[in-house]
């Protein structure tokens, strides 16, 4: 069965010379729902933005990055780029029209659906991101939860067969939380998910990927990496409230 994300010794500097991804391997099934965790800084952003083409500048000749069996490269990327949806950290990086609608309508636009698909589209994205309704209303104006899921619609408006999220459920409340956890579980996507809400991650990924100073320190079963506590804390992380009445064998 061909992985929907094949990362191979991926390795990424910034400008400054620092190291941000230090020879990161791994790969995702079809489906699979996979927690990206570890400190600030540790490459969680920088390894998403490599999924979808947005990073590097220029692809290497050998490429590291394999979505559904393509490797990514200068003739590919477009394509790829339809089926990686990525939501940005900062909503405001991702928002751009004057509307809510303008703003989901802007991907399935671009790929050539007529009008009435569009909209079909949009009112479905809308719908499972609870924002049916807000069609008319300015990005600018709305909270920075609404301004998330205005975000995520937009990508869910794509039909993309991978989700990469970064921190998907910062500045949303309690209730705001629930609801995208909800939407999440109902989406069959692949999705790779970059959190520090290690408690989403117990509810929707069976499998986590600690990263930390851009190298991959543990991979396997969510429940048993995180309710590690000597594991979490070497690593800037706090094991899970949810975890805490369950001990690691």
């Amino acid at each position: 069965m061909i992985s929907a994300i094949e990362i191979r010794n991926l390795r990424f500097k910034y400008p400054d010379g620092k190291d941000a991804l230090c020879g990161v391997s791994f790969s995702i099934a079809d489906g699979e729902c996979v927690g990206l965790v570890g400190p600030n800084g540790s490459g969680k952003s920088t390894l998403l933005l490599h999924l979808n083409g947005i990073l590097p500048e220029k692809y290497p000749a050998t490429p590291n990055v394999v979505i559904y069996g393509r490797p990514m490269s200068e003739t590919t990327a477009a394509d790829i780029r339809r089926d990686v949806g990525l939501l940005f950290q900062d909503p405001d990086d991702q928002l751009f029209c004057p509307t809510v609608f303008e703003d989901v309508a802007f991907g399935p636009q671009q790929f050539g659906l007529n009008e009435e698909q569009v909209r079909n589209t949009v009112a479905k994205a809308l719908e499972q991101t609870a924002l049916l309704g807000s069609e008319n209303r300015s990005p600018h104006h709305l909270s920075s939860g609404e301004k998330r899921r205005v975000c995520l619609a937009g990508v869910l408006a794509c039909e993309p067969r991978v989700l990469a999220l970064d921190e998907p459920t910062s500045n949303l409340d309690p209730r705001g939380k629930r609801s995208l956890i909800k939407t999440l579980k109902s989406i069959p996507a692949t999705k790779i998910i970059a959190t520090h809400d290690l408690e989403m991650v117990v509810e929707l990924c069976s499998r986590t990927i600690i990263l930390d100073q851009g190298a991959i320190i543990a991979d396997g079963p969510t429940n048993q990496l995180l309710g590690d506590e000597q594991l979490m804390l070497a690593h800037g992380l706090e094991k899970p409230h949810i975890l805490r009445h369950i001990h690691p064998h």
